[in-house]
């Protein structure tokens, strides 16, 4: 498969720039699988398009405040987003900066935050924060919410709240896993009261999911790694979920990665790994029935996985469709259900 396959015009007015005024009051947008319709709708209604027995995936991943600004100590502006927590003192990040620092400089960070390069892997720099604060204390009280590159305000405390879903539990992420924004406690209450159960994973999102594909030929495309955990409990849940005959609903595509790399072999296995799971029409999905997810960048990695899951020519006709009708796209816009593709 080729890079422009997966190419779609957005109009930049339609680009969400801050959330909606309440979280399920986003719209909906359903694709029904076996027959490719669509049907216009609002968040809420998800509770009407699930039934009891189905199986909820969430992901329960924080996202942290991994953008830090400041100088190197020759001068010079630096920026700073990082993408793994490695120790209570050591992060790798992403650098912005006119002139590659070298192992051993020192980098000035917030409000007198000292942290020293330790070397460079790949796009990657290793720096360790200087003093007694451990890192996440220090991005707490430093550092700002990592918004997306295509949102182009400062953030404030309305980021704060709303780049956060409400279950949010184990911090790690530096981008939010955004499927799961639209959920409020209202909406989850009367999932679970309809009979739909709810069960959690952990997968931290990385930077890289930002980072453009820059290969026409996506067989030579190499997926960024992201840490992911899948608790006992859920296995559990997933096994007698399937054996009920109910479908397993992934709450954005962090937990649909997730879920088909831990059942890589076969049957999920509980634990914590690294998944570089690239999704593309063609592959075969495992565990996952039905996707809740927000519209994805055009020739993004994300676009590839809801065209492998709801069918290529099904999404092309969803995405038209939302353009057509206005919906709001990327991080903080609307959201899709989607029912996966039956398989040829």
């Amino acid at each position: 498969m080729r890079l422009d396959d997966f190419h779609y015009e957005l109009p930049p007015e339609l680009i969400a720039q801050a959330p909606a005024g309440t979280r399920s009051a986003s719209r909906l947008l359903y694709l029904e699988g076996a027959t490719g319709a669509l049907r216009d709708g609002l968040f809420p209604d998800i509770v009407d398009l699930l039934d009891p027995g189905d199986l909820l995936i969430v992901n329960d991943t924080r996202v942290i405040k991994a953008r830090l600004f400041g100088r190197k100590a020759s001068g010079g502006k630096v920026e700073v987003l990082v993408e793994r927590v490695i120790g209570l003192h050591e992060v790798d990040v992403q650098l912005r900066v006119s002139h590659a620092p070298k192992s051993g400089s020192l980098l000035l960070l917030g409000d007198g935050v000292e942290a020293e390069v330790l070397g460079r892997s790949g796009e990657l720099y290793r720096l360790r924060f200087a003093g007694d604060d451990d890192v996440w204390a220090l991005l707490e009280r430093h550092g700002a919410v990592p918004l997306p590159p295509y949102i182009g305000h400062t953030p404030n405390a309305v980021d704060e709240a709303r780049y956060q879903t409400v279950y949010a539990k184990n911090p790690g992420a530096v981008a939010a896993p955004t499927a799961g924004l639209h959920f409020d406690d209202a909406i989850l209450g009367a999932l679970r009261a309809k009979g739909v159960g709810v069960e959690t994973l952990t997968l931290h999102v990385g930077a890289g999911t930002f980072q453009p594909v820059r290969v026409q030929d996506l067989a030579e495309h190499r997926m960024h790694s992201e840490w992911y955990s899948l608790p006992q409990a859920t296995v559990a849940a997933l096994a007698a979920t399937r054996a009920a005959g109910g479908r397993v609903v992934a709450v954005g595509t962090t937990s649909l990665r997730a879920l088909e790399s831990a059942a890589a072999a076969g049957e999920p296995v509980a634990g914590a790994a690294e998944t570089t799971l690239f999704v593309l029409p063609g592959y075969r999905f495992r565990i996952v029935d039905r996707l809740v997810t927000n519209f994805h960048l055009s020739r993004s990695t994300l676009l590839m996985l809801v065209s492998a899951f709801g069918g290529i020519e099904n999404i092309r006709t969803a995405y038209r469709h939302a353009i057509a009708r206005r919906y709001r796209f990327f991080s903080y816009g609307d959201a899709m259900l989607i029912d996966r593709a039956p398989e040829k």
